[in-house]
């Protein structure tokens, strides 16, 4: 089968069961990503005028150094892993991923640039030396991103801190993040069952390495350890986003918001697709433990 054969094959049918790690788990997850693709340009997003209250509220809030940083980053470490990928159609999926990545950070540039938003100086978007930790880095932090931005999402879009016009520009990117933690959970799963046998030890110990880098990395985040105490606040936007919003929300709230959008963003694609798990599972659990939510 030629490259172009492989790429334009169907994906299997919707009554054909999809067993995780077979040709068709593959042919799933990569069609799933490519043909949801929205081919909108940053370039001609019409940016909607806010009035100066609205305007200085999303000014003030303290996230855009950081998106940016993150999505340059996320670019170029998903588009060094598609480099050394040999399926074609796993090669385009990826790179597909690595677009829609580096096209956040256009609209988010745009969208600062509109509305007069400074930015510190970007830092330097390094290639990184190992290409799957990195991917893999990039993949699970955002399933930990994306789960507390669709509550907070959600949130500020009920109460009215993001006017509607802004709320409809900002969707697709948010669909995007979904299609991204949806398609890098898969992969994960794929490749577990298909990698040679000895890769496995060290995939498993990037898997625990990665996410011992993350949860110490919030920890960080969350002590505002460093010297800029600023940037540390700036990084735990997830933890006290809604305060930043105006609102006082108790965890058990902003957890079974963030709950629900997650369901909810991940619900209209293929039911044989595996869900991202490990997060959702850590907020169920401490759920258990915060205890019902109190009336009125």
């Amino acid at each position: 089968m030629s490259k172009m054969e492989r790429i334009a094959a169907a994906p299997p049918a919707p009554d054909v069961p999809v067993k995780p790690g077979s040709k068709d788990h593959l042919d799933l997850l990569c069609h799933t990503l490519l043909d949801t693709h929205d081919p909108y340009r940053p370039a001609l997003i019409e940016w909607p005028k806010l009035d100066d209250e609205t305007r200085n509220k999303i000014v003030s809030l303290p996230i855009w150094d950081i998106a940016v940083a993150t999505e340059g980053r996320a670019g170029m470490n998903v588009r060094t892993y598609g480099e050394g990928i040999a399926d074609p159609l796993l090669k385009a999926a990826v790179d597909m991923n690595a677009f829609e990545e580096s096209r956040h950070k256009l609209v988010l540039a745009d969208m600062v640039a509109a509305y007069g938003i400074e930015l510190a100086p970007e830092p330097e978007y390094k290639r990184p030396r190992d290409p799957e930790f990195a991917f893999m880095r990039t993949g699970y932090s955002e399933c930990i991103d994306s789960f507390f931005g669709f509550g907070l999402f959600k949130l500020a879009k009920d109460l009215g801190f993001f006017p509607e016009e802004l709320v409809d520009t900002f969707e697709p990117v948010m669909r995007e993040e979904g299609r991204h933690i949806l398609f890098f959970v898969n992969w994960v799963a794929w490749w577990r069952r298909n990698m040679p046998w000895w890769r496995r030890p060290l995939f498993e110990a990037k898997v625990i390495a990665v996410w011992i880098a993350l949860i110490l990395e919030r920890i960080d985040m969350a002590k505002g350890m460093g010297e800029d105490n600023t940037k540390a606040q700036e990084n735990n936007f997830t933890l006290n986003g809604s305060k930043e919003l105006g609102v006082e929300v108790t965890f058990p709230e902003l957890a079974r918001i963030c709950l629900a959008e997650n369901d909810r963003r991940l619900a209209p694609y293929d039911k044989r697709l595996i869900r991202p798990r490990f997060v959702p599972a850590c907020i169920r659990l401490a759920l258990r433990f915060a205890g019902k939510p109190k009336k009125g």
